[in-house]
């Protein structure tokens, strides 16, 4: 419970915000990017599934399905458009990922370019395998589907089955709404380079991601903080930056993540 005393003349504003990671999926990894570099790993500490990434830990390319990569960069590039006019940086894409074990449903997938699977046989006989990624067409019974706790985003089309409306099916779990920003499949490949993980094949993923901290404003404080640091580090490393440049860099960050499959 928040108490104020009132007081005459203030205003007092309220940003109530939902756990994004509050899924039916256990969440492996979680990453907090923000396109910077300085500053912006996690050494030395002991990485388990609570621990919180940033940009110089992330080891992976996420591989999304074409019509999906496209509707979330363009969301992504509203929102933070409407934070650049609006004089705020210093925000963050935050990213969780849950894995699954890819090779137990190959023999039952129709693998489209993407790496995503395609149903190519009754849904009975796929619940006899205990992993994987399928997507199936969604279907015109609402019963039929297990709704989660998220509300946000829209339901998102595979162009790969004609841009029909598809859910997430993972068998011996749930039959999952996919929505932008939630339960998007996708496929996982380590950046080539880059220190291994702990998972470091080739793995289909399912991620839940939005952006957060959009509250910081570019004022004196933060002026002077860039005006300090560009002392002594590169300025286009740090994240104490014009809210133009920063969204500009965000977003090319982004699309680097999320890049096209060759």
């Amino acid at each position: 419970m928040c108490r104020i005393k009132p007081s005459s003349g203030q205003k007092f504003r309220f940003v109530v915000m939902g756990n994004m990671f509050c899924t039916e999926l256990r969440i492996h990894r979680r990453f907090d990017l923000k396109g910077s570099s300085l500053g912006r790993s996690t050494e030395n500490i002991e990485i388990d599934e609570n621990t919180t990434l940033k940009d110089l830990d992330l080891n992976y390319f996420f591989y999304l399905e074409p019509f999906w990569r496209e509707a979330l960069l363009k969301q992504i590039e509203i929102d933070s458009k409407f934070l650049e006019t609006q004089r705020i940086m210093d925000y963050s894409l935050l990213l969780g990922v849950h894995y699954r074990a890819p090779q137990h449903l190959r023999s039952l997938m129709n693998t489209t370019a993407d790496g995503l699977g395609i149903v190519a046989e009754e849904e009975d006989e796929i619940f006899n395998y205990p992993e994987g990624l399928v997507l199936v067409p969604r279907g015109t019974d609402d019963d039929s589907m297990v709704v989660g706790p998220h509300i946000r985003g829209s339901r998102l089309r595979a162009s790969s089955v004609g841009y029909e409306e598809v859910d997430l099916l993972l068998p011996g779990t749930a039959r999952l709404q996919i929505q932008l920003g939630v339960n998007m499949p996708s496929r996982v490949e380590q950046i080539p380079g880059k220190q291994e993980d702990l998972f470091h094949q080739s793995y289909d993923v399912v991620l839940y991601l939005g952006i957060i901290d959009i509250l910081q404003e570019y004022n004196m404080t933060k002026k002077m903080e860039h005006a300090y640091k560009s002392l002594q580090f590169d300025s286009l490393s740090i994240s104490a930056v014009d809210p133009t440049f920063y969204s500009k860099r965000f977003l090319e960050f982004v699309e680097k993540v999320f890049p096209v499959r060759s």
